[in-house]
C-alpha cells in the first residue's frame, strides 16, 4: 500500500511536470508538437496498464471526453486547440472520467476568472484567445491541494 501511493505520488508530479512543460511551449508558440502529446499518451495508458486500479469503463470514457472537446475545436475552427482537445483525452486516460471532469471544473473557472480580468482591464479583445494548457496545469495543482486524485 506505501509504495502504491509513492508512484501515485510520483505519477502526479511526473504529470505537474508535464503541464507545466507544455503550459511553456503553449505561451511561447500556440502549438503543442504532437509527438509530446503522443509520449503523453503513451506514459498516460501505460501507466494505467501496469498500475491503474480504475475501471476500464472510467479510462475509456475519460479518454472519450477528449474526443468531444476535439468535435468542439473542430465547429470552433480551433478556437479550442486540437493540441488542447488531445491532452483533455490524454488526461482522461491518465484520471479516468470522474477524476477528469473535476479538474475540467476547477479549471474553466480559472480560465474564466482570468478572461474576466483580462477583460476588464481592457488588455485583450473580447475575441482575444487564452491559451489553454497553463489553466489545465494550475487546476491540476489546486486538485492536488485540495486533497483530490
Amino acid at each position: 500500500m506505501k509504495e502504491m501511493m509513492r508512484i501515485y505520488e510520483i505519477s502526479q508530479a511526473g504529470c505537474l511536470l508535464y503541464l507545466g512543460s507544455l503550459s511553456i511551449v503553449d505561451i511561447r508558440s500556440r502549438r503543442i508538437p504532437i509527438w509530446i502529446l503522443a509520449a503523453g499518451g503513451f506514459l498516460a495508458a501505460g501507466f494505467q496498464i501496469i498500475w491503474g486500479e480504475l475501471p476500464g469503463i472510467l479510462i475509456i470514457s475519460g479518454g472519450a471526453v477528449g474526443l468531444v472537446f476535439l468535435a468542439v475545436s473542430k465547429v470552433t475552427g480551433e478556437d479550442f486547440g486540437y493540441g488542447d482537445s488531445i491532452l483533455i483525452g490524454i488526461l482522461g486516460i491518465y484520471l479516468g472520467f470522474w477524476n477528469l471532469l473535476s479538474l475540467l471544473v476547477i479549471t474553466f473557472l480559472f480560465a474564466a476568472g482570468a478572461a474576466m480580468i483580462v477583460l476588464v482591464r481592457k488588455k485583450f479583445r473580447r475575441k482575444a484567445l487564452l491559451p489553454f494548457i497553463p489553466f489545465l496545469g494550475i487546476g491540476y495543482a489546486a486538485v492536488i491541494l485540495m486533497g483530490g486524485f
